[in-house]
């Protein structure tokens, strides 16, 4: 239950068009940023509940990967900030109106990448499922689960994807607003149920067709790799922004 309703908390700040949101906070984001780092616990809890040594161990592994990977997250959150100057979601969509050429993803290639594949070990879907491969007999911390409580797990996992599905769409990909003035006529939220179902379709497609990792690779992207490039993204959009003045007024 607790993996669930965590998946579904997260939907309150998600802004579907202009003024259309559930509560329109102005620290959306950090919402949630906290909220997904809550869905931690209903795993090791369901692990340690479980009184198995598997599920334990499972359970463990997927805390260490959910952890390692929203550190990368973090950074490239407080790069698109940057450029804000708001932690309000509604106004992140605000800021790439206009058309296609506005949109984030162009600036902020690199971290759209980056955010992606965290998002993939964030939500513990392939090529990063190590702690259930559901692809096999085992499944790590579901492992002494069955019926509805299996469910729960899996409802709860597929809310988390198409949640950062709807995250890059509004990060990265305009939120509500059409690719050209033209198609304004549209309503808005549809535009951001297409961008969302994108998202989704390439996290499908990457479990089609990419190769499992192992845990070892796995951590070593994370820290190693993911960490030191993000916390460079940070100094050099800083800088560019500085530099050329690009800094929001009250940022």
């Amino acid at each position: 239950m607790i993996t669930f309703i965590l998946a579904l908390i997260s939907w309150a700040v998600i802004p579907f068009a202009e003024n259309t949101a559930i509560a329109n906070l102005n620290v959306g984001i950090m919402y949630i940023l906290a909220i997904s780092s809550l869905g931690v616990y209903g795993i090791i809890l369901s692990g340690w509940a479980s009184n198995s040594r598997y599920a334990f161990l499972g359970s463990l592994r997927s805390a260490a990967q959910m952890v390692s990977y929203e550190v990368s997250i973090g950074f490239v959150l407080v790069c698109v900030l940057m450029a804000v100057g708001s932690l309000n979601l509604s106004d992140i969509v605000m800021a790439q109106e206009g058309s296609i050429i506005n949109w984030y993803v162009w600036p902020f290639f690199p971290l759209y990448i980056i955010f992606f594949i965290s998002a993939l070990a964030e939500t513990n879907h392939p090529p990063f499922d190590l702690p259930e491969a559901e692809a096999e007999l085992v499944a790590g911390y579901q492992v002494e689960y069955s019926s509805m409580a299996f469910a729960l797990f899996f409802l709860g996992e597929y809310a988390n994807i198409l949640l950062m599905s709807t995250v890059m769409a509004i990060l990265f990909l305009g939120g509500w607003h059409a690719p050209i003035p033209l198609l304004d006529f549209i309503p808005g939220w549809i535009w951001l149920l297409i961008k969302t179902g994108f998202g989704f379709w390439v996290f499908a497609m990457v479990k089609a067709f990419v190769p499992r990792y192992r845990y070892d690779q796995l951590m070593r992207l994370g820290w190693k790799v993911f960490l030191p490039i993000s916390l460079f993204l940070v100094v050099f959009y800083a800088g560019v922004m500085v530099y050329a003045g690009l800094l929001p007024p009250h940022g």
